[in-house]
């Protein structure tokens, strides 16, 4: 029997998931879809999904094949994307280079 066309395709094997844990009380789907998009432009071919987990009671949690790279009242608030990608590129692959976002900032 066919596959319905509304059924879910599996990540591509052999491609990491990152899943983004928010609350829905506190309204920050958001900042976690922007979080996803963001990741989803700069990892295109290297990651396999990028899940938004809702949550409740001010959790904001961002795990890298179930490992957690950024817990939101451990690291002290959200992270700002440079980081975020860093932590990701870091499990990924360690000698890429992200360009703009490994760069000091120069001053003028």
């Amino acid at each position: 029997m066919d596959e319905a066309p509304d059924d879910p395709l599996p990540s591509p094997p052999g491609r990491p998931r990152v899943a983004i844990t928010y609350c829905t009380q506190c309204q920050w789907l958001l900042r976690a879809a922007w979080m996803a998009q963001e990741l989803l432009s700069t990892f295109r071919d290297d990651l396999g999904e990028v899940a938004l987990v809702p949550g409740t009671g001010g959790v904001f949690v961002i795990a890298f094949e179930g490992e957690t790279i950024w817990e939101r009242v451990r690291d002290g608030g959200f992270p700002d994307v440079k980081t975020l990608k860093q932590r990701v590129r870091d499990r990924i692959d360690p000698a890429r280079d992200l360009g703009h976002v490994d760069r000091a900032a120069q001053r003028p």
